[in-house]
């Protein structure tokens, strides 16, 4: 169960969403015991409807008008945005001193981007680099190639290094324009 939760942590970034999730999930896989064939795939199992009911929440609470409605409550909030507000600790493969408190000062910009991802992206990446799994468990757990594992990774690591840069450039912190921009050895 503990698993089942950190996951729904990392992909919701809020811990009453995660519990809403996984009980959600809980109450499906219960419901669909019987379809279970095999023991040992229960892991794979519990995590694919974890995903559906992350990804059916989602659907439901982030109506284009919900979106529309938090980037106006949140852009008067100064330094405070929601994304800041709703934060949660991920992200912990970081190991000496200097790179944890970067990754301490960098969370809510990190947290920030992450949300941000579609859907697909977002759950490969927090599978594989937060939790751990490796692109063939992605797979199974997702019903999917593991050249779309592969490619969802990329594209999602691709977009959350250009948002996390270009939070970098608007705080003064790097100059220039991004590496795979064009004119990417422009250091104006």
């Amino acid at each position: 169960m503990d698993r089942l939760y950190g996951t729904a942590l990392r992909l919701t970034g809020n811990p009453d969403d995660a519990q809403d999730v996984v009980a959600e999930a809980v109450s499906k896989a219960w419901s669909k015991l019987d379809d279970l064939r095999d023991l040992e795939s229960m892991e794979g199992w519990l995590f694919r409807i974890l995903n559906n009911a992350f990804v059916s929440q989602w659907r439901r609470r982030r109506t284009r008008d919900e979106v529309e409605r938090e980037a106006v409550e949140t852009s008067d909030a100064g330094d405070f945005s929601l994304f800041q507000q709703l934060h949660q600790p991920f992200l912990l493969w970081w190991g000496t001193p200097e790179q944890q408190f970067l990754n301490d000062v960098l969370q809510e910009d990190l947290q920030k981007a992450l949300d941000a991802l579609p859907d697909g992206f977002r759950v490969a990446i927090v599978l594989v680099e937060v939790q751990g799994y490796t692109y063939e468990e992605v797979s199974a757990l997702l019903e999917i190639p593991v050249g779309t594992v592969r490619s969802r990774l990329s594209r999602g690591r691709a977009l959350l290094q250009k948002a996390l840069w270009q939070q970098a450039s608007e705080a003064g912190l790097v100059h220039g324009r991004h590496p795979s921009d064009s004119g990417a050895g422009d250091s104006t």
